[in-house]
């Protein structure tokens, strides 16, 4: 029920090889990860993006009413969501593998749930993992670029129905994942306690720079992932540029109007923290 690659990145274009293609859609719902278009224009696959809420919750309602109507092979959900780190409720799984899978005149297809994000979950998040073994159309994916903090490793992998991972051997290069990628995945994966214990850390200092930034008056967006979503700015640009001035880089990321701050130690929030008031009150920060 496993299957790896060079990245979740491989991941996602073997799935859409497989299921996508000339005459078939992909459906995501936006904002959401900006590569997945790329990867239905790089197998010929038609794209259609939904709207989310304005808090960027899934209104599931909707999403089962444009899956009817357009009859997409496969179904992409960030969960966390990228860019806004908004977690899938755990309802919407078994909503959307059904609703795909339907229509007895229609061939129906996969719901991908992408959790490159995934470990950083709130306490009581489930994973999409837990649905695995009644949706036989689903797939979960994963990644050791985040919280194995493998970014240069290129090891992703996909869990599935044992007949899907069969689908994705068919398209497939031979020989696409290196012995010694391999060998640094097994050795990270003994070590998993100790590089997983960051995780914990990160994801309390991501909550406490959520409750200060909406103690500041910003909008928040919820976030189960490693980053914040905040705003919203008349000019977010001339923000960012401030940031970047004050030797903070973050995210110019997202719909119009916010930025995405990754979570990194106390101390680096703590200068994020002072370069946000210096640039949105400077005679504040003067005095």
């Amino acid at each position: 029920m496993v299957l790896a690659a060079n990245g979740s990145n491989e991941v996602m274009l073997q799935l859409l090889q497989a299921f996508g293609g000339p005459g078939r859609t992909a459906v995501s719902f936006a904002p959401t990860y900006s590569m997945y278009p790329e990867y239905a224009r790089d197998t010929h696959t038609e794209w259609v993006a939904g709207a989310r809420e304005d808090d960027f919750s899934l209104d599931l309602d909707k999403a089962r009413a444009l899956i009817e109507e357009v009859r997409p092979s496969v179904v992409l959900l960030p969960s966390p969501n990228n860019p806004t780190g908004t977690a899938l409720p755990p309802e919407a799984i078994g909503l959307l593998c059904e609703a795909v899978g339907a229509a007895p005149d229609w061939e129906g297809g996969i719901v991908v749930v992408d959790e490159a994000y995934g470990e950083f979950r709130r306490a009581g998040v489930p994973s999409a993992l837990e649905s695995l073994a009644t949706r036989r159309n689903l797939v979960v994916t994963r990644t050791m670029s985040k919280a194995f903090a493998g970014a240069g490793l290129r090891l992703g992998y996909l869990a599935a129905d044992p007949a899907i991972v069969d689908a994705i051997r068919v398209v497939r290069l031979p020989y696409h994942l290196s012995a010694v990628t391999q060998a640094v995945a097994l050795a990270a994966l003994r070590h998993a306690p100790e590089l997983l214990g960051k995780v914990d850390e990160l994801r309390a200092e991501r909550d406490r720079t959520v409750d200060w930034l909406r103690g500041q008056g910003h909008e928040v967006a919820e976030s189960d992932a490693n980053y914040v979503l905040f705003g919203r700015f008349a000019d977010r640009h001339a923000v960012w540029q401030g940031l970047l001035d004050h030797g903070v880089l973050i995210r110019e990321v997202g719909p119009d109007g916010w930025l995405r701050v990754s979570i990194g130690t106390a101390a680096e929030m703590d200068t994020f923290k002072t370069a946000l008031v210096a640039v949105l009150n400077p005679r504040g920060a003067e005095s």
